[in-house]
């Protein structure tokens, strides 16, 4: 079983090769939650995941004949960087085989990290199965993402900074998704502290971890936005691990990630990608959990396609209520889409999309139907912009 002391010459090991990243206080989401939030930005690593901690750590133990050889690791990005990234200042040879799903921007910079990347299968398993083999047909050694207690070491140095910067906190929360970050962290946490309370967070669509400490049997779905722990398959060490040393776990659903991912932005002005909105969208689903409690988040990776972050963005918009889809009606006469427009203009929104609908629409043929997507300032003037359409005559409703 890892022990403190194997994280402990981990961190002596990763000195000065990976940053020690702040664990601050946010005063926005203490208020917002009802716990003192404290955030670790792991984000902020050169790779933005927590990720090439491990990586170092395995990387600077190999053997000369290892390092000759060449290394090979599967991944969904973020353990792909840490492992290219660090191999090339190392002067090793990486190959990472990918899944096809993993974002443009992983495999692009695991690329230009000087690893050679194959994309292969649609999961984290089939991408292993593939890794596996190459490793025996081409003598490389396997770096696991974190089923490898040097890997799992490594990552437990998270806990040994965030301990040693808030010395006071009564919760970790820590995304899960094969179990190398928790694992690391609850060893590391509970030698230290042995009455503090370890959290775990796995999405709803990837439960595996779940479902094996808790025996339940919760259907894995195919994809999600999380997808740095989109884990099919619990590793064995880690699952020890979390069965020995971690107080619960938590699942959340793609919702509560997308408006974490969102928040942070907002409050924090700190990008994560879904993996490492998980610990905050806990504590949005579970408030009355974490109540007064000094909780530490793992802001556990920023790397997320630019295009999904645009429709998150939107999509968090929309919820709440700054942005809105309104249905007016009214007769087809010259000046009616005018008397609209100038309408919602004095209401104080802006007017983003405009549909103008005759055909298709259950209405006479002598009126029109305009649907307009606007911004607002919130859902109270969303109404206000409606009741405004209606004192001007027209009919006019808000689509959910």
């Amino acid at each position: 079983m890892l022990t403190l002391s194997d994280i402990e010459h981990a961190a002596q090991r990763l000195q000065g090769q990976v940053l020690r990243t702040p664990c601050v206080a946010s005063r926005t989401l203490s208020e917002i939650t009802g716990a003192q939030v404290f955030l670790k930005f792991e984000n902020l690593q050169f790779t933005a995941s927590f990720k090439e901690r491990g990586a170092c750590n395995k990387l600077v133990q190999l053997k000369p004949e290892e390092r000759a050889c060449g290394v090979i690791a599967m991944s969904a990005g973020n353990h792909a960087q840490g492992v290219a990234y660090h191999a090339q200042r190392l002067g090793v040879r990486a190959v990472i085989v990918m899944p096809v799903f993993t974002p443009g921007v992983k495999v692009e910079r695991t690329r230009g990290f000087g690893a050679e990347v194959l994309l292969h299968g649609s999961t984290l398993e089939e991408a292993r199965g593939h890794a596996m083999a190459l490793a025996q047909q081409q003598g490389l050694v396997f770096v696991h993402p974190y089923d490898d207690p040097d890997i799992v070491a490594g990552q437990g140095t998270v806990a040994l900074e965030m301990l040693a910067d808030v010395p006071e906190l009564d919760t970790l929360v820590v995304a899960i998704g094969g179990g190398g970050l928790i694992g690391g962290m609850a060893t590391a946490a509970k030698a230290l502290r042995p009455d503090i309370e370890i959290v775990g967070v796995q999405t709803q669509r990837f439960p595996a971890m779940f479902n094996a400490i808790k025996g339940t049997q919760h259907p894995q779905g195919t994809s999600s936005i999380a997808e740095g722990i989109a884990v099919g398959t619990p590793g064995r060490l880690t699952q020890a691990i979390i069965r020995d040393k971690v107080n619960d776990l938590l699942l959340v659903d793609e919702g509560d990630i997308e408006q974490a991912i969102v928040m942070l932005l907002e409050v924090e002005k700190t990008l994560v990608e879904g993996a490492g909105a998980a610990g905050l969208a806990a504590l949005l689903k579970h408030p009355a959990q974490f109540q007064r409690k000094r909780v530490g988040l793992v802001l556990c990776g920023g790397n997320i396609d630019p295009l999904l972050l645009a429709a998150i963005i939107e999509r968090g918009m929309v919820r709440a209520g700054r942005l809105a889809r309104l249905r007016v009606s009214a007769r087809d006469v010259p000046g009616t889409l005018a008397a609209i427009t100038a309408t919602v203009a004095q209401a104080g929104a802006n007017i983003n999309e405009v549909h103008h609908q005759r055909a298709f629409t259950t209405l006479a043929a002598q009126n029109v139907e305009v649907e307009l997507v606007i911004q607002t300032r919130g859902p109270q003037h969303v109404d206000d912009v409606v009741r405004a359409l209606l004192s001007a005559g027209l009919s006019a409703e808000l689509v959910r």
